[in-house]
């Protein structure tokens, strides 16, 4: 993973935006070449597992020295969308729970921080729950942005009708769905904490909302925010199950395991087409980038993808 180091503001900014920012091995190109070829271009930005760290990790952090922060994290978002036209910056779920910041405020800090940062959606993970539905519902007018889930059943709950299955965004004639998934809760959650939560299949849910998203709806690209965890002990349906299980979704992005992947795994669903999943580990260490390029007349996509490290000299 190419990771950066001790670079000054024009060095971060030439590798940020230049070739070296590039991991699938197709390089970045000016938007105003993209529109001349009839190439669109889609930029993905996307965290998962923030847990409530809104500072970055302490210099002396024995893992993560001088890492993370919100406040480096927009800097570097801000800075791409100077740079791209169509932005669209998505969350895998466990917002909430970590630092006392949490234990303070119960998560309005994280909402209207993320919301500052222009977030579209974010799907709910486990410790989510942590303070119960009621502080989600409280928490929720701080929350700019859709809140998806399309795998639990909420009708009777304080968060009923307050959850979408899905949502379709629009950048610059791309047709974006986004939907959500989440761990099942039993063993993870305190059953006060999410009483009568119903927890339906993650794959056939998958399956049901990517089928709407894609052949109904006629999306350009389909996303899944899971929570279900990269790898899972036992049958357990994890990310990598959920790629080969499924038919219509063409990017997943996970979250749960924490898991640092330098670059998107690559899976063939039910349809033999390419699935990529992709995760960022957790805290905001990372940011993920993953740039979709397509031929507008001919829908043939391509894409590049890059992990961005969030440390103090990223900011500019």
């Amino acid at each position: 993973m190419a990771e950066f180091q001790q670079q000054n503001r024009r060095d971060f900014i030439r590798y940020m935006f230049g070739t070296a920012a590039v991991l699938g091995g197709l390089q970045a190109f000016p938007n105003e070449v993209l529109t001349k070829k009839g190439v669109g271009k889609l930029t993905i930005l996307y965290t998962n597992d923030m847990h409530s760290r809104i500072d970055p990790f302490p210099k002396n952090d024995p893992k993560f020295p001088d890492q993370g922060g919100f406040a480096r994290r927009a800097s570097v978002i801000k800075q791409i969308r100077a740079q791209e036209e169509n932005v669209l910056l998505l969350d895998a779920g466990d917002v909430f729970q970590g630092t006392p910041y949490f234990n303070l405020y119960g998560g309005e800090l994280e909402y209207k921080l993320m919301s500052a940062m222009g977030y579209d959606a974010s799907t709910i993970g486990n410790h989510d729950f942590d303070l119960g539905m009621d502080n989600i519902v409280k928490q929720m007018p701080h929350a700019s942005f859709d809140i998806l889930n399309a795998n639990y059943g909420f009708e009777d709950t304080p968060l009923a009708n307050k959850i979408k299955p899905y949502k379709i965004y629009h950048k610059g004639g791309i047709k974006i769905g986004v939907f959500g998934l989440g761990i099942e809760l039993a063993g993870l959650v305190d059953k006060k904490l999410c009483k009568n939560v119903q927890f339906f299949n993650p794959i056939i849910a998958a399956n049901d909302m990517a089928k709407t998203l894609k052949q109904e709806e006629k999306c350009d690209v389909v996303i899944c925010l899971s929570h279900l965890g990269y790898k899972s002990d036992g049958n357990k349906p994890n990310d990598q199950v959920l790629a080969e299980q499924t038919k219509d979704i063409d990017l997943i992005i996970g979250g749960h395991t924490h898991t640092f992947l330098e670059k998107p795994t690559q899976k063939a669903n039910l349809s033999k087409k390419e699935v990529h999943v992709t995760q960022v580990g957790w805290a905001g260490i990372w940011l993920g980038r993953y740039d979709i390029f397509f031929n507008k007349n001919g829908n043939t996509k391509t894409n590049s993808t890059a992990c961005i490290k969030v440390i103090d000299n990223n900011i500019c």
